[in-house]
């Protein structure tokens, strides 16, 4: 049987330009585009070329694994009532298809691998030709500088498709890049294309209004289909707080006072990451002025990444499991911080994520974040959300547990501990007994 990819695709007449520059041998690519373009459309077909014109690994990666099962691998065309990946990748072309792995290899050699960005670190095998970036806004920022490196060695490209998620990553991304002349970077509206007629827009407005309230439909509504980036992040918990803050212009240069002692907020991860936001007190405001965060490493390594900071520490927040002994240890974390020369710590009680968000509102209203030291942390604090149930079509009463979770408990640690401008908190005399300090 004889194939010629792409398969039974063509690109519509607004996606050519994204395919030809990939067609050509573009490297990177950026397309913010609404809602039903077919940004995935475009990406699996040119990976199935890329694939049999270059052997190689090629990855495709949206924020979750499961998202990418639900979205791609499974997904039917309801237009021709086929799978997504069977049109794309014709079962004549493969060796093998891997269900549970959701990989596909191909008679060629190459290998195409559907994954979650979450968990990037654990992708294997040979260093990929080329990876698509699906939902980019949702996804985690750190699989970029994870993967970027071996792209450069191996002369990959990479592909960023996504629609708007407020203003956080995806935003910096395409403001980054825009004028880059080695880049490919497009933003297309429901207006600019032939996608959606007026009327059919104007019903999708009204239904979102209907389902998600004026506000969160709005947002979704200005999000999804007219690419906006100042619409807000649906259902954040500190969209309000940063609209205020942007306006305010509080994320700005925020240099260390020396007069004043730097405090640390820590989120302990185990198989999460460890997320710390380095903080002052002068007067009434809370000077951001550091972030740190990362995963598959100890202790000792955050240690070392403090003591490259020049300033007189004061407190080191720490959440009220640092005082849990260890199974392999029998020492508590906060031990192991104090013996790695931390010695000012202070393990806050227990407390409701309810209370920990109140908190953390009124923190932020008298905020001012360093733009550059602290851009990894806002985003996450911007992208704090409550998670939606698409079934019951409302929000649960929970965060959403994904890569913004971390910063945004380390914030809420920071909130609780009523931290105050003057130098009480270095002279307050240290208690202890069997668990460590009260």
């Amino acid at each position: 049987m004889e194939v010629i990819l792409p398969y039974n695709w063509r690109p519509r007449q607004y996606q050519k330009p994204l395919w030809q520059y990939l067609e050509k041998g573009g490297k990177r690519a950026i397309a913010v585009w609404h809602r039903r373009a077919g940004k995935d459309d475009v990406v699996l077909h040119r990976i199935a070329v890329a694939a049999h014109t270059r052997v190689a690994n090629y990855w495709h990666l949206l924020p979750e694994a499961a998202q990418a099962r639900k979205a791609i691998w499974t997904a039917i065309n309801p237009h021709t009532g086929k799978r997504r990946i069977d049109e794309a990748f014709p079962p004549a072309l493969r060796e093998t298809t891997l269900e549970n792995e959701m990989m596909i290899r191909f008679k060629c050699g190459s290998v195409y691998q559907l994954a979650g960005s979450d968990n990037y670190d654990s992708l294997v095998g040979a260093a990929p030709a080329g990876v698509v970036f699906s939902e980019w806004a949702l996804a985690n920022p750190s699989a970029w500088a994870f993967i970027r490196p071996m792209l450069l060695e191996n002369d990959g490209w990479a592909a960023f498709v996504y629609t708007p998620r407020g203003r956080n990553h995806g935003s910096t991304f395409f403001e980054q890049h825009k004028r880059d002349p080695d880049w490919f970077v497009e933003l297309l509206s429901a207006e600019q294309t032939t996608v959606f007629t007026a009327e059919q827009l104007a019903s999708e407005r009204a239904d979102m209004i209907k389902e998600y309230g004026p506000e969160d439909g709005q947002n979704r509504y200005a999000q999804e289909y007219l690419c906006s980036f100042d619409a807000g992040v649906i259902g954040s918990y500190y969209g309000p707080q940063f609209e205020k803050i942007d306006a305010e212009g509080r994320i700005c240069p925020v240099p260390i006072d020396p007069g004043y002692p730097v405090h640390t907020a820590w989120d302990l991860g185990i198989s999460d990451s460890t997320a710390i936001w380095l903080a002052q007190v002068v007067g009434l405001q809370m000077r951001v002025v550091g972030y740190i965060q990362n995963s598959g490493v100890g202790l000792e390594w955050y240690a070392r990444e403090l003591d490259k900071w020049d300033c007189r520490w004061g407190e080191h927040i720490l959440p009220h499991d640092a005082a849990a002994k260890e199974l392999g240890t029998g020492r508590t974390r906060e031990e192991t911080l104090r013996s790695l020369g931390l010695r000012r710590t202070r393990i806050l009680p227990a407390s409701s994520i309810g209370d920990g968000i109140n908190a953390a509102r009124l923190l932020l209203a008298r905020s001012w974040f360093d733009e550059k030291a602290t851009e990894r942390g806002v985003n996450c604090l911007r992208n704090y959300r409550r998670e939606w149930d698409d079934r019951r079509k409302a929000f649960h009463d929970r965060p959403l547990h994904d890569w913004a979770s971390d910063g945004a408990d380390s914030w809420r640690y920071l909130a609780l501990a009523n931290l105050r401008s003057d130098d009480e908190a270095m002279t307050r005399p240290i208690v202890y007994d069997d668990r460590g300090i009260v």
